[in-house]
C-alpha cells in the first residue's frame, strides 16, 4: 500500500473501517444479550444473524465464541476445538467474540473481549493489552522484522505474568494480512472459511514466498522480514490460568517516510482503546 493517491487511499481505508466498525458494533450488541446460559454455539448464531440483518452476505471466517477457560484456549490441541461448542456462559465467566465479516468486498477481522459480571482477572488482562497495542505500532513503525517484534511481545507478556495464546493459532499467527474480496452471488465456505478469501490469502502466500515475505505473521523464520505494505489484522491474545483476553483490529502499513503515516491503526474509536481511556481518565 503506498503512500500517494491520497484520495484513493483514504476512499480504500474507508470501506474497510466502515466493516470493521460494523463487526464490532455486532460484538458489542451480541455482549449486551449474553445471559447465563447462553451457549457459544447461540452467541456465534447472534452474531451471524445480527451482521446478515445488515446486509453481510461473505465472511473471511464464520463468528467464533469462546466461554470460560476456552477464552485461554486451555487444552486445545487440534483445529475442531476452535469451533462454537455448548459452553454455557455463567455469571463471572470471561467471553470472547471473534468475527470475519466480508462487506462490499471489504474484510475485516475482529475480537472483542468481555465478561458476564465482575471478574478482576479479566479486568487486568484487559488493562495490560494496552502496552501491546502500544509495543507493535511502535515496532512496526521502526521497521523491525515481524519475527522480532513477535518476540518482543512474547516477552512482555511474560513480564506481565502472561502466557501467550495466540501461538494456540494455525502457525502460531500474532496476525494476517486481509485484503478486497470480488463480490459473488454465491459464497461458498470451506470449515468455516470464506472460499474467496481463502483464494487471497494463498495468493498472497504463493507471492510471499517468491518475493520473500509471509501474509501470516508467526514466530517462525518465514515472518523473518520487515512489515509488508497492506492491511494487517493484529490479535495479541494474553491468557492467565483460566481466563484469556484479546482484541483483534486492523493495523495499516504503508511505505510513507514520515513515521506516524508509515504505520498506524485504522481506527482509535474501539471498545477497548475507549476503554483504556476511561480507565485513564477515571486515575
Amino acid at each position: 500500500m503506498t503512500s500517494a493517491g491520497a484520495d484513493e487511499l483514504t476512499a480504500e481505508l474507508r470501506g474497510f473501517k466502515e466493516v470493521q466498525t460494523l463487526a464490532y458494533e455486532c460484538a458489542e450488541a451480541v455482549a449486551a444479550q449474553l445471559k447465563p446460559g447462553v451457549t457459544e454455539r447461540e452467541a456465534a448464531r447472534m452474531q451471524r444473524e445480527w451482521l446478515r440483518e445488515r446486509g453481510v452476505r461473505d465472511w473471511f471466517h464464520l463468528p467464533f465464541a469462546w466461554f470460560g477457560d476456552r477464552t485461554a484456549f486451555v487444552n486445545f490441541r487440534i483445529p475442531l476445538q476452535f469451533f462454537p461448542t455448548h459452553r454455557k456462559l455463567e455469571p463471572g465467566m470471561p467471553f470472547i467474540l471473534d468475527m470475519a465479516p466480508v462487506y462490499k468486498g471489504f474484510t475485516a477481522d475482529i475480537g472483542y473481549s468481555g465478561c458476564l459480571g465482575l471478574n478482576p482477572v479479566h479486568d487486568k488482562l484487559l488493562a495490560d493489552l494496552e502496552a501491546h497495542r502500544e509495543l507493535i505500532l511502535r515496532e512496526v513503525r521502526e521497521r523491525r522484522p515481524l519475527r522480532e517484534i513477535y518476540e518482543d511481545v512474547d516477552r512482555l507478556m511474560v513480564r506481565q505474568g502472561y502466557a501467550n495464546r495466540h501461538r494456540a493459532y494455525p502457525f502460531g499467527v500474532i496476525a494476517h494480512k486481509v485484503d478486497r474480496v470480488k463480490e459473488r452471488r454465491l459464497t461458498p465456505h470451506l470449515f468455516g472459511f470464506g472460499t474467496q478469501s481463502l483464494k487471497g490469502l494463498a495468493s498472497d502466500a504463493i507471492h510471499g514466498h517468491r518475493d520473500g515475505w509471509s501474509p501470516l505473521w508467526s514466530p517462525y523464520k518465514f515472518s523473518d522480514h520487515p512489515p509488508r505494505e497492506g492491511l494487517w489484522a493484529v490479535e495479541p491474545h494474553l491468557g492467565f490460568r483460566g481466563t484469556g483476553a484479546k482484541f483483534e483490529e486492523i493495523l495499516v502499513v504503508t511505505d510513507s517516510k514520515d513515521p506516524e503515516q508509515s504505520a498506524f491503526w485504522l481506527d482509535d474509536d474501539l471498545p477497548h482503546v475507549r476503554r483504556w481511556a476511561e480507565e485513564r481518565a477515571a486515575v
